[in-house]
């Protein structure tokens, strides 16, 4: 292989040599180099990095440096200028200005960090670096931008200063990071599903799918649940809860407000720890119309499709129109429970379908995946 060289940004959080930067900067890295601003060269000691947070702490042979004073990103608000400082294409201690466009941004890849978006212009190399607000604080660690060109297009992320101390905290005693973990699938409470579950607003974290034996098991949350809250912080949106979970420690033992079967509960959980992490992943004979407005035919699972399925109940769709097909229903994808109920027979549906009103959430499993889909049928 012919070697290759990166750059990327960092700043300095202990005067004897301590550095955050960015984890994607520095994992697979046979050596790492530092130059200061008064061009002084070190070779760094990585000590360890988090790619569940992409951050990195560094160590160079200095002593007496100056070092940044860290601040509250809890502090920002949208439209409050920041700063950024970094080595965009090799310039380095290039400085760029903008303001924050939102905060607690969840982005697909990082569903652990709170991101600060905003739109000051970070490039390659900025990776790393700080971002600063207006009294000269560092709230947030530049790490990524969304762009289709490769270069900025007004959408930067900068990871919260208090996450990355958090982690950073790890990282230095121990030498790695330990997140924690709920063992849950969740989505995003639509008004379709709100509306079915019968909560008045659509917010918190419809639970899709619960892992067997895990935190979560233990606690007594089932599909269909919706978490409300943890600790009393309300979980406003699915992309809230893997922030408040995955940042806890494992063994930690949080209050969880639920909504289960139309009414608020209290649920106690301890989290388990994320590296235990399980991954979550024309009609038959015996075929039925569920008569309910629904538009599925469906016939119960047998003993092969369970096992293969890794279900115990639930029944086959072989046929969708109607409400079900515009819901994005699918032939083969598995009825596993109504309006949080589970399901094994057509009678079942009819049943639940008579108390329902105007909506209902089907959970469907598709491969193993599981997800519910309002359908309206009023």
């Amino acid at each position: 292989e012919v070697p290759t060289e990166g750059l990327c940004s960092g700043f300095i959080i202990s005067s004897d040599g301590l550095i955050l930067t960015n984890a994607h900067v520095v994992k697979g890295a046979s050596s790492v180099r530092v130059t200061l601003t008064d061009h002084r060269t070190y070779k760094a000691k990585v000590l360890g990095y988090d790619t569940k947070t992409d951050i990195a702490v560094i160590q160079i042979p200095a002593t007496n440096l100056p070092t940044v004073r860290l601040g509250n990103p809890n502090n920002l608000e949208p439209g409050d200028w920041v700063l950024a400082i970094g080595s965009p294409y090799g310039f380095y201690n290039t400085v760029t200005a903008g303001i924050v466009s939102a905060k607690s941004r969840s982005l697909p890849d990082d569903s652990m960090v709170p991101f600060i978006q905003t739109d000051v212009a970070v490039n390659p190399g900025n990776s790393g670096g700080p971002l600063f607000d207006t009294k000269g604080d560092v709230v947030g660690i530049n790490s990524q931008i969304f762009t289709q060109t490769g270069a900025f297009e007004g959408l930067s992320f900068a990871i919260p200063i208090n996450v990355a101390e958090r982690v950073a905290k790890q990282i230095i005693e121990h030498g790695k990071v330990e997140h924690a973990r709920l063992g849950i699938a969740v989505q995003t409470v639509s008004q379709s599903l709100a509306t079915s579950f019968g909560l008045q607003t659509p917010r918190g974290a419809l639970v899709a799918q619960v892992e067997k034996d895990s935190p979560a098991s233990k606690a007594g949350l089932q599909p269909g649940d919706i978490i409300l809250s943890v600790n009393g912080q309300p979980v406003n949106d699915s992309a809230d809860l893997p922030m408040m979970i995955g940042l806890s420690a494992p063994g930690t033992k949080v209050t969880l407000g639920v909504w289960h079967d139309h009414k608020r509960q209290t649920v106690i959980a301890v989290l388990g720890n994320f590296s235990d992490n399980v991954t979550l992943a024309s009609a038959s004979p015996g075929a039925h119309g569920d008569h309910g407005g629904l538009g599925l035919v469906v016939r119960p699972l047998n003993a092969n499709e369970e096992q293969q399925a890794g279900v115990s109940h639930g029944l086959l769709v072989e046929g969708v129109s109607g409400p079900a097909e515009e819901a994005g229903i699918q032939p083969g994808d598995i009825l596993i429970a109504v309006d949080g109920k589970s399901v094994n027979s057509i009678d079942q549906v009819r049943s639940i379908l008579k108390g329902a009103g105007k909506s209902v959430a089907l959970l469907i499993q598709r491969g193993s995946n599981r997800i519910f889909v309002p359908v309206q049928i009023g």
